[in-house]
């Protein structure tokens, strides 16, 4: 790759679910495409909730993506010359954190703008690695956060729901889903699932 007169750098979106970390994200897009910057936008293979190709909020915006499984793709499907790329959910990039982190290191080290988005804990309230890793690496961080559904105050914990109860410890990591399996809670308001 071609380093960029402008430099590389690497942005984190975080937050927990229904903070608003794509929709922000396409935010930035949408400034970066009005500046006649190249991007690509990548999204997870696993994350089947929207539309297939396409960077999807909660509250329908979508941007056009290249769906992807690994950072190994990401960085083999942008050409010298990108300005500009963005990974949505992050955390469902089925590569280990550090070679995730080493990827959008090597993509900003080229001169590329590189935006990412995800949760950074995952349902058991306990850091997501990668987005920890990105974040200690990256030269802005934005911390979003939602309304807690039960009492109203900041929520920064995403609760993963079983048949209207928390969702067991033992349970896996990564389940995809929406309105359907997860609700935005605050530290107070958030349950710990039996183990």
């Amino acid at each position: 790759m071609t380093r960029l007169p402008n430099g590389g750098r690497i942005e984190v979106i975080c937050g927990c679910m229904f903070s608003g970390k794509t929709e922000e994200l396409i935010r930035r897009l949408n400034h970066v495409q009005l500046a006649r910057q190249s991007l690509l936008a990548f999204t997870p293979r696993r994350d089947t909730r929207y539309r297939t190709g396409s960077l999807a909020s909660h509250n329908g915006l979508t941007i056009e993506a290249i769906t992807v499984s690994t950072i190994d793709e990401v960085v083999a499907h942008t050409p010298a010359g990108t300005q500009v790329v963005a990974i949505d959910e992050v955390q469902f990039l089925e590569s280990d954190p550090l070679a995730i982190a080493l990827g959008c290191q090597t993509l900003a080290n080229n001169g590329i703008r590189v935006i990412v988005a995800g949760l950074d804990q995952d349902f058991r309230a306990r850091p997501f690695a990668i987005v920890a890793e990105l974040m200690a690496v990256a030269e802005q961080v934005d911390k979003l956060f939602a309304i807690c559904v039960k009492c109203g105050a900041y929520a920064t914990r995403s609760q993963r729901l079983l048949d209207g109860q928390p969702a067991p410890h033992s349970a896996p990591v990564i389940v995809v889903g929406g309105l359907d399996l997860y609700e935005a809670r605050c530290r107070v308001c958030y349950e710990v699932g039996p183990a």
